[in-house]
């Protein structure tokens, strides 16, 4: 089975190895037919502290790493 793969933004990086990126993602409402934005934040797993706050990146599934993180930072852009 395929790996999910999500892009999103580094809005903190206050921890060792880790980083939480917030994903965004768009959808129509089945009901009231808007567009609307849900936001949800993933803790990576950022082995070398190379990314910063504003960083965007892209993270994939993996294994269990600690309580929270279950993601890999596999790329990203300044």
């Amino acid at each position: 089975m395929a790996k999910k793969i999500l892009k999103g933004k580094v809005v903190s990086d206050k921890s060792n190895k880790t980083v939480v990126v917030e994903v965004s993602r768009r959808f129509v409402h089945p009901k009231y037919k808007k567009v609307m934005t849900t936001y949800k934040k993933y803790h990576a797993h950022d082995e070398k502290n190379k990314f910063k706050i504003g960083d965007m990146v892209s993270i994939v599934e993996s294994k269990p790493i600690s309580k929270l993180k279950r993601w890999t930072i596999v790329g990203g852009e300044k």
